[in-house]
């Protein structure tokens, strides 16, 4: 019984992996408003009542999609930073955003799934919490490991508004406790604008504006570094 229970459970991860990687061609072709059960099922050779045994419904093959993009790319981040440990956290940061910039352009379509325009009626369950919290806690690590090494400066700018203080406050506390709250409502809008840099890039905002992206996002994401007060030296600016 153990041989006929494994060689089913090895066909249906096949099955599984199938479903999905057709999928994934129809986000390409169609986007993922358009994505069908039933259209993945006929190019499988499968009726759709076989398929649900897999998928009861369009939203749940969704979110296993979604949940395996933000696998994809927190992956990424995650190896990055465990290639450059021992280096200066400023290029800590920048290679954790250049890994994730390289996963976006191999997967522009998986890119938009995750942080594209919403699917109408799709609303994301918990499952994918955990996922979309890789990339930018990869980020916080790094902040964290220059703030024990006391080389993480004050981010710049005006004190925060005291809804928006309040709000990092929150954060902080799961996050990182030991984190000046400042230093984690610059976190927030170093996250945000990281992928505010590559959904224009993807999604062609720099055309005919842009021609070194690379070099440019390089200096971008440096930028953002300073912003939570990472200095490219790796020191505390003088006084």
């Amino acid at each position: 019984m153990s041989v006929i229970r494994g060689a089913r459970e090895r066909a249906r991860i096949e099955v599984t992996a199938a479903i999905k990687e057709e999928a994934r061609r129809q986000l390409a072709a169609e986007g993922a408003s358009r994505l069908s059960l039933r259209a993945v099922a006929r190019e499988l050779g499968m009726v759709s009542s076989a398929l649900y045994r897999y998928f009861p419904s369009r939203d749940e093959l969704l979110t296993a999609l979604i949940i395996d993009a933000y696998d994809a790319i927190g992956a990424e981040a995650e190896a990055a930073l465990a290639r450059t440990a021992g280096d200066a956290p400023h290029a800590r940061w920048v290679a954790v955003c250049r890994a994730v910039r390289d996963w976006a352009l191999v997967r522009p379509h998986e890119y938009a799934l995750i942080y594209g325009s919403p699917v109408p009626g799709y609303i994301a369950p918990m499952d994918t919490v955990g996922p979309a919290s890789r990339v930018p806690l990869s980020l916080v690590a790094v902040v964290r490991e220059a703030h024990a090494a006391g080389t993480l400066g004050p981010p710049p700018g005006s004190p925060l508004a005291a809804p928006v203080r309040a709000d990092a406050a929150r954060l902080a506390a799961e996050l990182g406790p030991e984190l000046p709250i400042p230093v984690v409502a610059a976190l927030v809008g170093s996250w945000a604008q990281l992928f505010g840099l590559l959904s224009f890039e993807l999604f062609g905002q720099f055309n005919r504006v842009l021609e070194a992206r690379g070099e440019f996002f390089d200096q971008a994401v440096g930028a953002l570094a300073g912003q939570v007060g990472l200095s490219p030296a790796g020191v505390l600016p003088a006084e």
